[in-house]
């Protein structure tokens, strides 16, 4: 499963990449669409379908929009049906929590005092009012904000929430926070105003700025997307601009490593997919270097998407000596491990 850049192209200016050295870019220019703009897709010739020779292992492909999210459809619950619920309301003990500052959530049944140790392992923070919600972020500074917003009276909300615990008690450097929409008439109209509709629903914050969001997902997504937008001390090496890949390169120019360079967008689902993966072998492949890169964080990035024919994500570039000497394209897990070890030496049947 990838992204397809390819299809924002006019007739005019398709193109099918080679692998091109990289200091030697070819520029591309992908012009925003217009009502009046003939998009479509062209097949990939013969000889570059010999370069490409992932290409037949490889998933299938999603059309999405460049900057759009990749939503899970899995089950969600319109929020505003839970306002006045027209049958006796189940309230979840696992979203149970006391008016009052903000607080973390009681986790056990009926309500019940936890245990010392429990609350301690329970780092999600109970947010009551807007100002608590706004001074939560302020404190985050530029950590990653997880904020869960759901409902009493909600199954799915308390079926995802024990997994959002589990996950702050690993991952110490992201903070996590429950707003529940049905605690008070504030909270309501703090849900109105940050346009929640269907719970879960989750946003995700840096900077006090919110940088994605998702609707309805299941737990596997949930990790993902906290790995893919938090992860800032991993063994992947994180890229923001060609200055960082240059100097990448030449730090590995004289080790031979092979350099698996991860080129996605923010709000790619199949790039969301793929990296928990890439940060398992990061920790396994000892003469692997990975590296990452948005290529929507910035010009900078993007300008490099371009200059590499990068047309879908995620793209993996595979990097010795300073020069590309393939790439995979797509989400496969099995795939992508596949490449590694060919392009290491192993031979892969």
């Amino acid at each position: 499963m990838s992204f397809k850049l390819n299809e924002w192209l006019p007739s005019s200016q398709a193109f099918h990449p080679p692998f091109p050295p990289l200091l030697q870019p070819h520029l591309l220019f992908i012009p925003t669409p217009t009502p009046t703009t003939t998009l479509r897709r062209f097949p990939i010739s013969p000889a570059t379908m010999a370069a490409f020779t992932n290409l037949t292992l490889k998933p299938p492909t999603h059309k999405l929009h460049l900057l759009s999210s990749h939503y899970n459809p899995k089950p969600h619950q319109s929020f505003l049906s839970l306002i006045k619920p027209t049958s006796k309301p189940h309230a979840p003990p696992l979203l149970k929590a006391a008016s009052g500052s903000a607080t973390k959530t009681d986790t056990t049944g009926g309500g019940a005092a936890k245990s010392k140790t429990d609350k301690e392992d329970d780092k999600v923070q109970h947010i009551h009012t807007v100002a608590e919600f706004d001074a939560a972020l302020r404190d985050a500074k530029q950590k990653l904000v997880v904020v869960e917003f759901a409902a009493r009276n909600s199954k799915q909300s308390s079926e995802i929430y024990p997994f959002m615990v589990n996950l702050s008690r690993t991952c110490n450097d992201v903070v996590f926070l429950l707003v529940l929409g049905d605690e008070s008439d504030e909270m309501t109209e703090f849900f109105k105003r940050e346009k929640i509709e269907k719970v879960p629903h989750f946003n995700f914050y840096k900077g006090m700025e919110k940088i994605h969001e998702e609707e309805g997902i299941g737990p596997d997504r949930l990790m993902g997307d906290v790995l893919y937008y938090g992860d800032s001390h991993s063994g992947v090496i994180q890229l923001h601009n060609r200055e960082d890949v240059e100097k990448l390169i030449a730090d590995h120019k004289e080790d031979k490593k092979l350099l698996v360079l991860d080129v996605g967008l923010k709000h790619c689902g199949p790039c969301v997919k793929v990296y928990p993966t890439v940060l398992k072998l990061s920790k396994q492949m000892d003469t692997v270097v990975f590296a990452r890169m948005n290529g929507d964080e910035n010009d900078s990035c993007m300008q490099f998407l371009k200059d590499m024919e990068v047309v879908e994500v995620p793209t993996f570039l595979f990097i010795r000596d300073g020069d590309i000497c393939g790439r995979y394209v797509g989400s496969g897990k099995g795939e992508l491990i596949g490449e590694i070890l060919r392009y290491q030496g192993v031979r892969v049947t």
